[in-house]
């Protein structure tokens, strides 16, 4: 089970780091979005939508999945906590945007999945401070 979330705190890690760079590089058209889904949010370019997700979801999940590789005294509730980060930027995402995709659909999940496993481990370890 920690491989797993090991696996997917860099699974989510490494693509957050590509979205978000290129959100950063191109914030009016990344990678073929357009900035109309940003009409009902409070930004007007994937500038700092895409700083967020670079900074928090990218380097905070390869930050997860590192202490955890190294098992870390707190890793499993930073775990814990980088998939609530995850489940809560893509329910901000779909708020902002009104609508939810595939890709929603399927982060949303890993966030779940990060936080459950994360608190099985916990739960098994009896490590509940």
């Amino acid at each position: 089970m920690k491989k797993l979330l090991v696996f997917l705190h860099f699974f989510v890690g490494i693509g957050a780091l590509f979205g978000g760079g290129g959100a950063i590089l191109n914030p009016v058209n990344p990678m073929g979005i357009s900035i109309d889904v940003l009409q009902n949010s409070p930004f007007s370019s994937f500038l700092i939508p895409g700083i967020i997700l670079f900074v928090v979801i990218g380097l905070g999940n390869l930050f997860a999945g590192a202490v955890l590789y190294k098992n870390y005294d707190y890793s499993l509730y930073i775990s814990h906590f980088m998939g609530l980060v995850l489940a809560g930027w893509i329910v901000v995402q779909c708020v902002m945007m009104r609508a939810i995709n595939p890709l929603h659909i399927i982060y949303f999940t890993i966030g779940g999945s990060e936080m459950i496993i994360s608190l099985r481990l916990i739960m098994n370890e009896r490590r509940l401070y």
